[in-house]
Formats: structure tokens, sequence, C-alpha cells
């Protein structure tokens, strides 16, 4: 209620950027994955690193509101969460193997408190307001959000996101023989844990165009192949919370820090966007920065990290 009342009042107002569906996807198959196991269920994940325009938490809100969906009115079977690209677009999807939807209804089920129960359903298991956030939102991005059904096979939920262009790391600053007044970087030693080397590249460039000493790695083990992490000096550990192989951020700065006699400061970045994440993070004493990474941002952090 008190999302619909923000909703209708205009107060959310949203940011709009580029950004990688990756990790969104990712948080949201991990986060799900063991809510359909509790059921019974099998959700399989489709992955997709599509760059897309919108508002990375309000679409990640769609999702969950199609999961939610999904898992509740789904009594056996799998559900599936993936995407399908268009000309200009990505059509985000879920799958369901559910009871679906009578053809009449689905013009009803995006309006409040409608609550439809599938023949041979249980009965009203919601409020009835999950799809008619996800109506709201969308016409709020200005996407498209669709529905199929067939009763007795299940339903697919869409919505329509138009493909966006991630901006490029802003280039070194060219030698003008002109002395900066701001050396609060210079010499800063960076190690840099991404399982992405394209990122890792750009971060290094980005990072030694303010004159950083620069390590890049894709995990904890290739960190520890290039460099001493025991007794070198490092003054930021910047890491992504989401690696290969299931791992993440916090285990791999963890397993770095347990050797040191000093750990190093961490900077923690993510498309994570829930609150429970960024808690668990800050409690670790950790700074944290979400995607899309803006450089000025970096920079006043890194700053204050190395003259703190």
């Amino acid at each position: 209620m008190v999302d619909i009342s923000k909703l209708d009042a205009g107060v959310i107002t949203p940011d709009v950027t580029a950004f990688d569906l990756r990790d969104l996807l990712n948080n949201i198959a991990r986060e799900f994955r063991q809510m359909a196991l509790a059921e019974g269920l099998r959700l399989d994940f489709v992955p997709s690193s599509a760059i897309v325009h919108s508002d990375s938490q309000l679409l990640a809100r769609i999702l969950r509101n199609f999961l939610t969906n999904a898992i509740r009115y789904t009594e056996q079977g799998r559900i599936v969460l993936g995407c399908r690209r268009q000309a200009n677009h990505v059509l985000l999807q879920v799958w369901d193997t559910g009871a679906g939807i009578p053809g009449d209804k689905l013009s009803e089920i995006f309006q409040e408190f409608k609550r439809i129960r599938p023949m041979g359903g249980q009965g009203d298991k919601g409020l009835g307001l999950g799809l008619a956030i996800v109506d709201k939102i969308a016409r709020m991005l200005g996407h498209e959000v669709s529905v199929s059904s067939e009763e007795g096979r299940g339903s697919v939920f869409s919505v329509r996101v138009p493909l966006g262009k991630l901006r490029p790391a802003p280039p070194a600053p060219r030698d003008t023989g002109v002395v900066s007044a701001d050396h609060g970087l210079s010499g800063a030693r960076v190690w840099v844990i991404d399982n992405d080397l394209a990122i890792c590249q750009g971060m290094k460039t980005l990072l030694e165009g303010w004159d950083c000493q620069v390590v890049t790695a894709i995990s904890a083990d290739d960190l520890a192949a290039k460099v001493d992490v025991v007794n070198a000096r490092v003054d930021l550990i910047l890491a992504d919370y989401h690696l290969d192989n299931d791992e993440n951020g916090v285990d791999a700065v963890a397993i770095i820090n347990r050797q040191r006699h000093r750990p190093a400061p961490v900077l923690m970045i993510t498309a994570n966007y829930t609150n429970e994440l960024k808690q668990h993070i800050r409690e670790l004493g950790y700074l944290l920065m979400n995607k899309p990474v803006k450089p000025l941002k970096l920079r006043s952090v890194l700053t204050h990290v190395i003259r703190t």
C-alpha cells in the first residue's frame, strides 16, 4: 500500500542510466532460486550481459514481482528467468508452469486488488497489488509490459526494455606541463578484483590516469599470483561483489586480509541494491559503491581513503 501510494503521488523519481544486466539478473536469480526450492520448484536462469537503459532498482522490482507471482501460483514444475534480444530492445521474461490465467482475465490482473483464482488452484494468496505496482513502474519508465498464458500449462510475463550504451571511462589527462594542485592519489597503490577482464582494463586505465599504481586480478588466487598479498603495501582493495564460480568479492577480500598483518581498506562495488547486502558490507567496515561507477565519485572516495 505504501508503494502504491508513493507511485500514485509521484514521489518516486526514476534514475535512468545505461547498465549491464549481468549483475542484476545474477542477483535476482540467486535470491529466488532458494525461494523456488523451498516450494519444491526449479528455477532456471539464462544469463545476459546486454546493456540496457532503465532504472536498475525499479526494473529489479518488476522482475521480483514477476518471480514472486510465478512461485506463488505454480504448484509444480519450473520457472525460467531470462531475456530475448530484439532490434533495439531486450525482452526480460519470467516463464512458469503454473495453472495459467483465463484469457478473459488477462486485462484485469494489472488492476489494484484484482486476484485471479486459477482453475483448481488454491484461494487468495496475496493482496493483488504486485502486478499493479509493476504496471505503474513500467508506465513511469516507459517500458511495455505484457503477459501471455494458457490454462493448465503456464504463463509468461515480459517487460520490454530499450538497449543502452555504457559511457566510456574518461581518458587520462594529457601532460600539459602544468602541475596539478591535487596530488591526493599520486602513487596510491590499488588492487582491483573483477571477473570481467574488460572492466579490469578500464579500471586500470582510469586509475593510472590519476597516477595510481594498479594491480588487477579476476580472483583472490589470481591476485596472489601477481603480487605478495601478505607483505606488499596497498592503500585500497577495490573488489566487485559478484565473481565467477559462485564466488564473491567479500570472500575474496577476506582471504586476502586474513593473511595480512594489517587488513587493507576495502571498497566493494556491486549492482545488488538490496538493503541486506548494504548492511552486511557496512557491518564488515567496507565502503560500498553501486554500479554504474561514476569516475568523479570514485575519485572522491579514493581520495578520502588515502588521506584518512
